[in-house]
């Protein structure tokens, strides 16, 4: 006669109970947090279950690397952030811009990449020119409907940024993604600025949104993650299938972090904003400036598309100094500045600045300014405070 379950559990060894522990816990704990479910061994009640498993079903459980219910509940929440559909989660906002090309474009397809885009962005597309046989060419960040005289038969995919995340641009994303679909060419946009609060992409026309989730998403500064998001589910089934097929997964661990600070986002990016607006006012009084290149400000490049599809601005902006300043100068005025520390990156409580050399980023379009641009972030310091370790270094400059 069979021994029920319980009976044979009892009589195994030591070290098999142990590896084989059967937990008593009471049922109905609940708590806000999202458990951590950590796996790469998914376990079927049977083989039937596990030989029907279908990779393009998001409702199945096949393997760790794929998802775990700690990552699809984030990648649930951030499509609904978004106004998407799906969501996928990749180790990096690199990674996901990777995971966009390799799902969309192959060997002998054209992409059209803005001149202002995120400089690991255009390293990406020159390495795929270089050695996978794509073709790259960038073009005015500022063309809009004039995009329609560069596309080829050959282009699959105009990347977009909005605003440029160091120049700060605002394209007309509708008039680019209403020429896109009439020539039936994927769009994917750099939406990290806006974290999905500030702009909704898929009501602007876009195919996919990429987000670096290193940035308000987490609020830390501690964690590197990215996402792509569709609207459409044959869109989001080329890019998954692209991600499985490169091995990209996530930790579980990374995602509770980023589920822990989604709560607080937009109370923490409306504050960035307030206090980044204010600061960008006051920096347009300097003599030191000579331009605030703030989308919200009516002289910033496409600041009439930021007014007609914006809601917000967050806390990154750049300043171009007086061209009486040089790049040695500028690089003291960073270095002296107490509050604002220099670092990539950022998203985070802690305000930031960065110094760059535009004009040697660029290849499509000409920047019109001979001076150097500092990039500030502006974190979550009293403003009073921000303010008053700028206007000290700007007095030193002399």
């Amino acid at each position: 006669m069979t021994q029920p379950p319980s009976k044979r559990h009892s009589n195994r060894r030591l070290q098999t109970r142990i590896v084989r522990a059967e937990d008593q816990l009471a049922p109905g704990f609940e708590s806000f947090a999202v458990p951590v479910t950590r796996a790469s061994t998914v376990v079927f009640p049977d083989l039937a279950t596990l030989r029907a498993l279908d990779w393009r079903n998001d409702a199945q459980w096949r393997y760790g690397l794929h998802a775990t219910p700690t990552s699809l509940t984030l990648a649930q929440r951030l499509a609904a952030i978004e106004g998407g559909n799906h969501a996928l989660l990749q180790p990096s906002g690199l990674s996901a811009i990777s995971n966009v090309y390799f799902g969309i474009v192959k060997a002998g397809d054209d992409v059209l990449i803005p001149d202002n885009v995120y400089s690991p962005n255009r390293d990406h597309a020159e390495w795929l020119a270089h050695d996978f046989g794509l073709t790259a060419r960038y073009y005015d960040p500022m063309i809009g409907a004039g995009i329609a005289d560069l596309i080829r038969p050959e282009t699959k995919l105009i990347w977009l940024e909005a605003p440029g995340s160091v120049t700060m641009e605002v394209p007309d994303v509708q008039a680019i993604t209403t020429v896109a679909r009439a020539r039936n060419v994927i769009t994917a946009i750099d939406n990290t600025w806006s974290a999905g609060l500030a702009f909704r992409p898929f009501e602007h026309g876009v195919d996919i949104s990429v987000q670096a989730l290193t940035k308000y998403q987490s609020g830390g500064g501690d964690v590197l993650m990215g996402a792509t998001i569709t609207a459409d589910k044959e869109l989001h089934l080329k890019l998954k299938l692209a991600r499985m097929r490169m091995g990209i997964g996530v930790s579980s661990d990374d995602c509770s972090l980023i589920l822990r600070s989604l709560p607080s986002m937009k109370v923490r990016f409306e504050q960035h904003d307030r206090s980044a607006l204010a600061l960008a006012r006051w920096l347009k009084t300097r003599s030191e400036i000579a331009a605030v290149l703030h989308p919200a400000l009516p002289d910033c490049p496409g600041h009439e598309f930021f007014v007609r599809d914006f809601n917000g601005a967050g806390g990154l902006f750049s300043v171009v100094f007086d061209e009486r300043y040089t790049p040695a100068q500028i690089d003291t005025f960073c270095e002296s500045l107490e509050l604002f520390s220099l670092g990539w990156s950022w998203g985070g409580a802690h305000s930031l600045a960065m110094p760059y050399d535009v004009a040697s980023m660029r290849s499509a379009s000409r920047w019109p300014y001979r001076g150097t641009l500092v990039r500030f972030y502006v974190g979550l310091e009293d403003e009073a405070d921000l303010q008053a370790d700028i206007e000290r270094c700007l007095v030193a400059l002399g």
